[in-house]
């Protein structure tokens, strides 16, 4: 198995679950650069591939569509092209995001078009297409954060999903890998909350705020159910 993008939130968590996995670091494989994937890929023949490498910063995506679409579409497409030449039935696994809804009204399920409010949601649907091109693949929509300090001054108290941790998301993805799930899936949170009340768990003096108070195109309800089983995770609150 191969971890792509382990030194990210999520990669880091799920690479505990995985100990045995193979974790190059973006100076190992940088997955912009095609040789770079092919030839690591190549050495290795995985039978389970990760993508989990994405530039998420929704504001940085929203001001450099360019760099947004060189990682997000254009790596991901590297990783699957490798992935299709090492080993075409190895079980291709790509956690996306909730972000590829608009967020007018929430409670999303795997069967609902998505309609992505900003740029970033934009390039991780077309990096879901890209990846429906592998034979066994598992796409995952889903939504986390860290269990730590709330990264952030402030949380919207207008703004809502189903968010889990991280490492209650990597339990999550390793049921989903060790039954071999394929298609598309929303791996989420059984209960909606509020990003404020999210932040409160860990950061109880974290400040409220609005959706208003920022010029960057957020969904505001990007809550998402499934039709297919995979919203059983909790949050502890």
């Amino acid at each position: 198995m191969i971890i792509f993008g382990s030194n990210g939130r999520l990669g880091r968590s799920l690479s505990k679950e995985f100990p045995e996995a193979l974790t190059p670091s973006h100076s190992e494989v940088d997955i912009t650069d095609k040789v770079s994937v092919s030839s690591y890929m190549e050495a290795h023949v995985p039978d389970v591939v990760f993508q989990g490498a994405a530039w998420v910063d929704v504001r940085g995506c929203e001001t450099d569509h360019a760099k947004a679409w060189e990682f997000n579409v254009e790596g991901t497409r590297n990783v699957v092209d490798a992935a299709e030449k090492a080993n075409r039935e190895c079980y291709f696994v790509f956690p996306s995001t909730a972000c590829v809804f608009h967020g007018d009204r929430g409670d999303y399920v795997e069967t609902d078009t998505p309609n992505p409010i900003n740029f970033y949601g934009v390039t991780k649907m077309m990096a879901e297409m890209i990846v429906t091109r592998m034979k066994n693949h598992l796409i995952m929509r889903t939504d986390f954060v860290e269990r730590a300090k709330w990264r952030y001054e402030g949380a919207f108290t207008d703004r809502y999903s189903t968010s889990v941790f991280a490492d209650t998301l990597s339990k999550g993805i390793k049921k989903m890998i060790s039954e071999k799930r394929t298609g598309l899936l929303h791996l989420t949170g059984k209960s909606k909350i509020s990003h404020y009340n999210l932040a409160r768990i860990t950061t109880p003096e974290v400040k409220k705020m609005k959706l208003a108070d920022v010029d960057i195109p957020l969904p505001r309800d990007q809550s998402m159910k499934s039709v297919k089983g995979g919203d059983f995770l909790e949050v502890e609150y």
